[in-house]
């Protein structure tokens, strides 16, 4: 118990020990948490239940209530109701597929780089602490090595020391990238998993479309054959 009373005041002491790098260190710790709380807020924001939202907009434009598609996806929100309902508008307003197309593709580009905003943060981060870490024991090194030159071997334990001190920075360095790239990797495979949602949602709403269209010449064809038969 009494090691771990005294278990801030030992990091406190540490962290004072690394020197200069380690205040460069905490300040990328800082955008790396900021980052995150930053991602996940977003991640939630667009959270949606594709298939709810498919299987509604769906039934609805079989059913011919273009009205009841967009309006699903008005209740559903998010960045996916919103480029599915950008191609419901577009259809409704008698747009050819390919303007669709490209009008959906174009909104989900844009999407899609809202979500990766600011992974380059963590990226770089993750990158450059170990970096500076290492940078830090490098200059730490040479500064016992000046010791060892002043005062010979006739003092190992400051030699010691000072190595140990230098060391802090790449093990603070490590601490900081260790913490930094699982949450950069999870959600950078959480942008992978939304670029495929938004490809399965449109090429479901195309092919909705061209059922429509089935759907509407077989009605047609009937009342053709029976003017063609009066």
């Amino acid at each position: 118990m009494e090691n771990l009373s005294n278990l801030p005041g030992d990091l406190l002491r540490y962290y004072l020990q690394g020197g200069a790098v380690m205040h460069m260190i905490s300040v990328l710790s800082l955008f790396s948490v900021t980052a995150i709380i930053y991602k996940i807020i977003v991640f939630q924001k667009v959270k949606t239940n594709i298939n709810e939202l498919i299987s509604k907009v769906r039934g609805s434009l079989l059913k011919g209530n273009m009205k009841g598609a967009t309006q699903a996806c008005e209740e559903a929100r998010g960045p996916l109701a919103s480029i599915i309902k950008l191609g419901l508008l577009k259809r409704d307003g008698g747009s050819p597929r390919a303007e669709i197309e490209k009008t959906m593709e174009n909104a989900a580009i844009h999407e899609v780089a809202y979500l990766e905003k600011y992974l380059t943060v963590l990226s770089t981060v993750t990158n450059i602490a170990p970096l500076l870490g290492f940078l830090g024991t490098v200059v730490g090194m040479i500064l016992s090595f000046e010791v060892i030159a002043e005062q010979g071997l006739n003092n190992p334990g400051m030699v010691a020391k000072g190595i140990s001190v230098a060391l802090l920075t790449t093990a603070y360095g490590l601490i900081v990238a260790f913490v930094t790239q699982p949450f950069y990797s999870f959600f950078v495979s959480k942008v992978a998993a939304y670029t495929r949602e938004i490809e399965t949602a449109s090429n479901i709403l195309f092919e909705t479309f061209d059922e429509m269209e089935r759907m509407g010449g077989a009605k047609a064809a009937p009342s053709k054959a029976a003017s063609s038969g009066a």
